[in-house]
């Protein structure tokens, strides 16, 4: 990193870790106020930090290393007969990009979303402000994609801008509409904007072998893997 000094990372307390059963997790935490910009903001995703609100975050916990940084290298992704598939099934969708807002049929839409998939969850308790607090960051260079059905919000991703790429944020959408596949496509169609837009990557989070809520990473392929400090090509995981 370009930084005449070096960031501070702060450790949290433990706290139950939201995706295996009976563990405890911590995270590492850039001290708020040292990201500035899209270029800090590049230079911790590609050592393996995600963002949520003004944090940026990296799981540090003890004696356990499940949560692994992935990326899609978007030039080499494979695209299946499912992915066209799904591309079919929603050529009817219109993208609409434009800056973080809130809208009400968005938020009713994230509700209903939380509710029948993260039910039980502490996302389904947000307000206006924590919906908005989650989804965007003074420093990051954000942007929110509406899909949209003869002016029906169908789905909404939220994406960062980064030097080499996009990082999703944050992906939701209507849930009684399983046959389109709506969670599969924005991952889709944010491939192909990284693509279009010559960036060379899709940031998309964690991946987590033995959990089932993050199986559906493993539809594409192939991916990058930050292991031991470096990014490593897997053809499969």
């Amino acid at each position: 990193m370009n930084r005449t000094r070096s960031p501070r990372l702060l450790l949290t307390g433990e706290h139950d870790c939201p995706y295996l059963p009976r563990r405890q997790a911590r995270n590492l935490v850039v001290e708020p106020g040292t990201v500035q910009d899209r270029g800090d903001h590049t230079d911790f995703s590609r050592l393996g930090f995600r963002r949520s609100g003004n944090y940026l975050y990296r799981p540090h916990c003890a004696g356990c290393a499940a949560c692994i940084s992935m990326r899609v290298p978007v030039q080499r992704f494979r695209w299946r007969r499912r992915h066209r598939r799904c591309l079919r099934h929603n050529q009817d969708l219109v993208a609409r990009e434009g800056p973080i807002r809130f809208r009400q049929e968005a938020f009713e839409l994230y509700q209903r979303y939380q509710q029948a998939r993260h039910a039980g969850g502490p996302m389904l308790a947000a307000d206006e402000f924590d919906y908005l607090g989650f989804m965007q960051a003074d420093w990051a260079d954000s942007r929110m994609v509406e899909f949209e059905r003869d002016g029906r919000l169908l789905a909404v991703a939220v994406l960062d801008r980064l030097d080499d790429g996009l990082s999703a944020v944050y992906s939701f959408y209507e849930p009684t509409l399983t046959r389109r596949s709506l969670g599969r496509y924005t991952i889709l169609w944010q491939i192909q904007y990284a693509r279009d837009l010559n960036l060379p990557y899709l940031y998309l989070g964690y991946w987590i072998a033995e959990s089932r809520k993050m199986s559906y990473k493993a539809d594409f392929l192939p991916v990058e893997l930050h292991l031991g400090g470096s990014w490593q090509l897997r053809e499969s995981l």
